[in-house]
């Protein structure tokens, strides 16, 4: 019986280039114990590389190291099967880091081990130790996320201003705002030129004529003016999710005029479900058939309702054996389903840390938290990311434009006029759907009525077993339960196997938890289910699942 080989590398670390000179240093020092258990595996089939993976003079706190990249390249390129290190905080000291660097083994089939803490993945006590460590981790960053949360909250209540970009027309002194009074008249004058210009766009062409600018000497953007219109911290208040409190600061407009303001914002806004306008058709100029004929915008009537919808521009034509194979459909059904995809691609964090990766990690952090609170349905974001989108009855393209993507999210930090400044290609992302059509409806107009996207449906059997698991395991590690038994008369409840099988629930694997708390599980999942898993490793888990 031929005994299996694995494929051993070593990596080593030092954050100081303090003695790497020398002829016998910490890398090596490393390194030869790390050989010396290698060697004590050998019965196992461990069989150490000749490649060597050492970085000296770099610091454990982010995963930008060369011969750390180069190792897990050589883990994805499948060159590697076990890693040993030294120490665990010889691969990182973040614990962040390390869940990410820990799915990157996992997904490849890598284990690793430490060899000065008997820390060993290949082993079914080191995973189960390790999921361990990872769990109690992500409860932790749970928990200073609410704490923080409430803090805000509490603050906010006594109207307390927490921090940010200061606002124009503000300055930051002592962690409080205090009027700028310079910069408060162009706000004041922002608000009266709005009334009586009447439109925000010829507001921007005003204060460019009169060279008025930010506080960083750039033009207003329209989106930065229409934030100003509607900032109630202006009126001397502060806004917490749907509730406003009275701030500690002054206002620099006054109720009466910002009221008049939000009158006539509302009375301009661009509705996109608005019926049959070609100018507020959310795809108009961008949607073609898939024999690249332009669908234009188009309507119809009955006495009690009208229909908007987009037609092959070779129907208009009378060319009928030029068009593609959809004609005609439904123009809220293929507006919502383009909408739909483009927050899906935004909720992709990994997608999205691709494109701003250029930017330092304050700001990529920045971007990321403010993407959870930003409508993509409207108008202005789909024209502007929108590029083209190609429609046939069995698939649907979308292509965005890269270059305004990112506009749109630096302009989440900082006001961008020239998106050319930061070195953006103009490429296209594809983003291709499967779709399906009814047939035979009436007017001729095909209906949308399936995606392969996934459709979000919260259940709440799932959830709350989630819950309760990550619950009564914390009332075991607090000490406030010593056993199942105490959690069984804690809760009233006749037996306590149920409990053991909840308990088990907290060391699933991030996504099948993630995919529960979001809805987008498989809608066959059950909680039966879940008690049926019995392996600790999350992609074997994962298997059982999807």
């Amino acid at each position: 019986m031929v005994k299996k080989i694995f494929r051993c590398a070593i990596y080593t670390r030092k954050s100081t280039e303090e003695g790497l000179e020398q002829d016998f240093n910490s890398l090596d020092a490393q390194r030869e114990a790390c050989e010396a258990y290698i060697k004590s595996q050998q019965h196992e089939g461990w069989v150490l590389i000749e490649k060597q993976y050492n970085d000296g003079g770099y610091s454990g706190g982010n995963l930008q190291r060369p011969a750390l990249q180069d190792l897990f390249n050589d883990i994805k390129n499948n060159k590697i099967d076990i890693i040993v290190v030294y120490k665990v905080d010889r691969l990182t000291r973040s614990l962040l880091d390390f869940a990410k660097i820990v799915e990157l083994f996992d997904t490849h089939n890598s284990s690793f081990v430490s060899v000065t803490q008997n820390f060993n993945t290949t082993t079914s006590m080191g995973r189960l130790t390790l999921n361990i460590l990872l769990s109690f981790a992500q409860f932790e960053r749970e928990v200073t996320g609410e704490r923080i949360r409430d803090k805000i909250a509490a603050s906010k209540k006594k109207g307390m201003w927490m921090g940010g970009r200061v606002p124009i027309g503000y300055k930051r002194i002592d962690k409080k705002l205090i009027i700028h009074e310079e910069n408060a008249k162009i706000v004041q004058l922002i608000f009266d030129k709005y009334l009586s210009l009447k439109s925000v766009p010829k507001l921007k062409e005003y204060l460019q004529e009169h060279n008025i600018k930010t506080q960083t000497n750039l033009n207003f953007a329209k989106g930065q003016l229409y934030h100003i219109l509607q900032n109630q911290i202006y009126i001397g208040k502060i806004v917490h999710k749907n509730n406003i409190y009275d701030g500690e600061h002054k206002a620099i407009i006054t109720s009466e005029l910002f009221s008049a303001v939000q009158k006539l914002l509302e009375h301009n806004k661009i509705n996109i479900d608005r019926e049959y306008s070609s100018f507020n058709s959310l795809l108009a100029g961008k949607l073609f058939d898939d024999n690249n004929n332009r669908m234009t915008p188009s309507h119809s009537k009955t006495r009690k309702k009208k229909y908007r919808y987009y037609i092959s521009q070779a129907i208009s034509k009378l060319e009928q054996d030029k068009a593609g194979s959809v004609s005609k459909l439904p123009a809220k059904e293929i507006e919502e389903y383009v909408c739909n995809a483009i927050i899906q691609y935004f909720r992709d964090i990994k997608t999205i840390q691709k494109l701003i990766s250029e930017l330092n990690i304050l700001k990529q952090h920045k971007i990321i938290e403010t993407l959870k609170t930003i409508d993509f349905k409207r108008a202005d974001y789909i024209k502007l990311i929108v590029d083209k989108v190609i429609i046939s009855k069995d698939w649907i393209e979308i292509y965005l434009s890269e270059k305004n993507i990112k506009k749109v999210l630096y302009n989440l930090i900082d006001n961008v006029e020239n998106i050319n400044e930061l070195n953006a290609n103009n490429n296209l992302i594809l983003l291709k759907n499967e779709i399906k059509f009814s047939t035979g409806t009436s007017k001729g107009c095909n209906k949308l009525i399936i995606g392969n996207q996934k459709n979000v449906s919260i259940n709440e059997c799932l959830v709350k077993a989630i819950i309760k698991s990550y619950y009564w395991n914390n009332l075991l590690l607090n000490g406030t339960v010593k056993n199942t038994k105490e959690i069984q008369n804690l809760e009233s409840l006749k037996d306590n196997s149920y409990i053991k099988q909840i308990l088990n629930l907290r060391f699933l694997s991030p996504k099948i938890i993630t995919d529960i708390l979001n809805g987008t599980q498989p809608k066959d999942l059950t909680v039966s289910k879940l008690f049926t898993i019995k392996t600790l490793i999350w992609s074997e888990q994962e298997k059982l699942i999807y």
